[in-house]
């Protein structure tokens, strides 16, 4: 019944494997770590490799005219997601101090909010976004890591932007670029390389995601991702109608918190000591609104998406820059 009701969503192709990936590692993780092949699918050893390909495919899509227009939509995803992270992060830490309130800490506030999937978003906007979309993902990769939760925290002195992580994701899209640009056949070969990997997104994904730890977190943990998706959400998504004049897909395809974002309350605590104490209970409860946003933001976006329209289903009287291009292309 489950597989049956995950299917009837577009975005099923993702969710499913996903899904049936997250139950094998909740139950069997170690079956994941025997090596060769296995692991190399079934872990992140080998989602790095997958989005590459993908990120590939998608430059090959992308003109050079439209990169403009890829800082426009991704800042504005990126700055907003943010500013809703700092607003909520700092407004309770005042109020509440480090401790936070109900059991849930200033420190997972902030580094569950401020931080974002890339590999969901990435996926989300394949089905339902246009190249443009897709490519956003190379400034949204910023916020992955602990960067933005120190600005927030007060402590941006003594951090490192990782720039060289940014230029890592931008080379794949440049290199598809330059080839879909110089080989109208090769951009065209490249197109359905974007969507087919999706199911195999979908396997890293859900391999990375331990069920248990919604529980582990407790009810603070299970706030903080309704926090992350139906406060933040909201927020983001106006942001995006509002500035980016779109129907509001990508706004919600990045309310997510990042797998990475589990690591974050260490890395701040490594910088600020001061907030060493926070950081076991921290660490479960953003892992449960990773696990929490990752189940959630897909049938959300999709439900979203045919409500209001998207490139890759419009509605009628809708007009997408993206479509147009097709039809003059063609």
């Amino acid at each position: 019944m489950i597989m049956r009701f995950l299917k009837k969503i577009p975005a099923g192709m993702m969710i499913v494997p996903m899904f049936i990936s997250s139950i094998l590692n909740t139950f069997f993780p170690e079956m994941f770590q025997i090596g060769s092949f296995t692991t190399a699918i079934f872990t992140s050893a080998g989602s790095s490799a997958i989005l590459g390909v993908q990120l590939v495919c998608m430059g090959a899509q992308l003109r050079v005219a439209e990169l403009i227009q890829v800082v426009r939509r991704g800042g504005v995803l990126l700055l907003s997601k943010f500013a809703i992270g700092a607003f909520l992060g700092v407004m309770f830490g005042k109020i509440f101090g480090m401790v936070g309130f109900f059991g849930l800490t200033t420190l997972a506030i902030i580094s569950a909010i401020t931080n974002s999937n890339g590999s969901l978003y990435l996926a989300l906007t394949t089905e339902y976004g246009d190249e443009v979309d897709q490519t956003a993902m190379s400034l949204l990769s910023l916020n992955d890591g602990p960067f933005f939760t120190l600005v927030v925290l007060g402590a941006s002195g003594m951090a490192n932007i990782p720039f060289i992580s940014l230029v890592a994701v931008v080379v794949p899209i440049l290199f598809g670029m330059l080839l879909g640009n110089l080989d109208k056949k090769l951009q065209e070969f490249l197109e359905p390389g974007v969507s087919m990997l999706l199911p195999f997104v979908g396997i890293t994904l859900g391999a990375s995601i331990n069920l248990t730890n919604i529980f582990k977190g407790g009810v603070a943990g299970l706030i903080l991702g309704l926090m992350t998706v139906f406060i933040s959400g909201p927020f983001v998504v106006l942001c995006d109608k509002f500035f980016n004049k779109r129907p509001g897909y990508a706004g919600w395809a990045v309310s997510t918190t990042a797998g990475n974002a589990i690591a974050v309350p260490a890395a701040v605590a490594t910088i600020d000591p001061a907030w060493a104490p926070y950081v076991g209970v921290s660490t479960t409860q953003v892992a449960a609104s990773t696990v929490l946003t990752a189940i959630l933001i897909p049938f959300i976006t999709s439900w979203w998406a045919k409500k209001y329209g998207c490139p890759k289903y419009p509605l009628e009287g809708q007009v997408f820059e993206s479509n147009q291009k097709k039809i003059v292309d063609s």
